[in-house]
């Protein structure tokens, strides 16, 4: 349920009025914005006389929400959420560049690639230090080392990074990530997301293979749910019937996720697609349907990568998809 109050109500007012609900065992989610205040009631709401609650002088209206995920709604938070990390802001207008390596492979490596990105546009360094992989004999990344190597090449270029994690054991190694990152196979890990939503780091949530743009919703309500907002959602492609690429890329769920949600979205064309040809106008596209970022996987020498190869710019193929994304950004704006 969530109670819109009028124009001019008083802070004080507003908290006479959220100890009352509360008073009830509700959780009550405050929603301060320009035009408008928004309480959202979150609990056994049938305890609340709507009547009553509408007739009082301060409210504007009230209404009830059907969908499951409450705090992730954009009817209980109208204005955009935006999430910083290291300095970089993650949507309400600001665009995230975020590229790297699928996997860290030596210091050389990172650092070079974090340094190219950089001058390209690069706000966020992207690097896998665990990696989920489906064949057991395939690298699995350098798991704690790999961390340590990020953090090398953040200390070097300043620039923020993001990396995966798969098990909640784990954590206290993402102690320095500025950006925690959920790949689609851990969507639905409910325990690991409860975990993450009592730490105050931001988390990156890619949707899930074969889910719903719901379960994705749901998936991040979990999060906030234990206290932690700084969710970041990430459209990555999913499974469909379609074998020319690696997965369908969904790239309606950007609007429909806009509407649904204040949350910022960003997009990977990399893994979406699997083909580093089909990653410019993959990326191009993202920009052009609103999308608040792009996540792009770079590598200096794409042919002899550990990891996804065949998916992974170049530095100067980077460098001239940032340079379109720029263009089209503007063109929209």
């Amino acid at each position: 349920m969530i109670a819109i109050l009028k124009r001019n109500v008083t802070d004080e007012q507003t908290k006479s009025l959220t100890d009352w609900l509360k008073a009830m065992d509700l959780d009550v989610h405050i929603s301060k914005g320009q035009e408008m205040t928004v309480l959202g009631l979150i609990g056994d709401t049938s305890r609340v006389d709507m009547d009553l609650l509408r007739s009082l002088d301060m409210v504007e209206s009230v209404k009830r929400v059907s969908e499951p995920y409450k705090q992730a709604n954009r009817k209980f938070h109208p204005q955009d959420t935006i999430v910083e990390a290291g300095g970089i802001r993650i949507g309400g207008g600001y665009f995230a560049m975020i590229a790297g390596p699928c996997s860290v492979e030596s210091e050389e490596q990172i650092i070079s690639v974090a340094r190219s990105v950089q001058e390209s546009g690069a706000t966020i360094l992207r690097g896998g230090a665990f990696k989920p992989r489906t064949s057991p004999y395939s690298f699995q990344g350098l798991r704690d080392d790999g961390i340590r190597l990020l953090l090398e090449a953040k200390k070097a270029t300043g620039m923020p990074i993001v990396t995966e994690i798969m098990n909640i054991s784990t954590l206290d190694l993402f102690e320095d990530v500025d950006i925690i990152q959920v790949g689609a196979r851990n969507m639905q890990n409910f325990d690991l997301l409860r975990e993450l939503g009592k730490t105050c780091k931001p988390i990156l949530l890619k949707r899930g293979l074969a889910n719903t743009i719901e379960e994705l919703l749901m998936s991040a309500e979990y999060i906030m749910s234990e206290g932690n907002t700084n969710v970041i959602l990430c459209e990555r492609g999913i499974r469909t019937f379609e074998q020319a690429t690696r997965n369908t890329l969904d790239l309606s769920a950007v609007p429909v996720l806009h509407e649904r949600t204040h949350l910022p979205v960003v997009v990977d064309p990399s893994h979406a697609t699997g083909q580093a040809r089909l990653v410019a106008p993959m990326a191009a596209a993202a920009a052009a349907c609103g999308a608040d970022g792009i996540m792009i996987e770079v590598h200096n020498d794409p042919a002899h990568a550990l990891c996804d190869g065949a998916q992974s710019l170049t530095p100067e193929e980077f460098s001239a998809v940032a340079d379109q994304v720029r263009k089209i950004r503007e063109a929209i704006q």
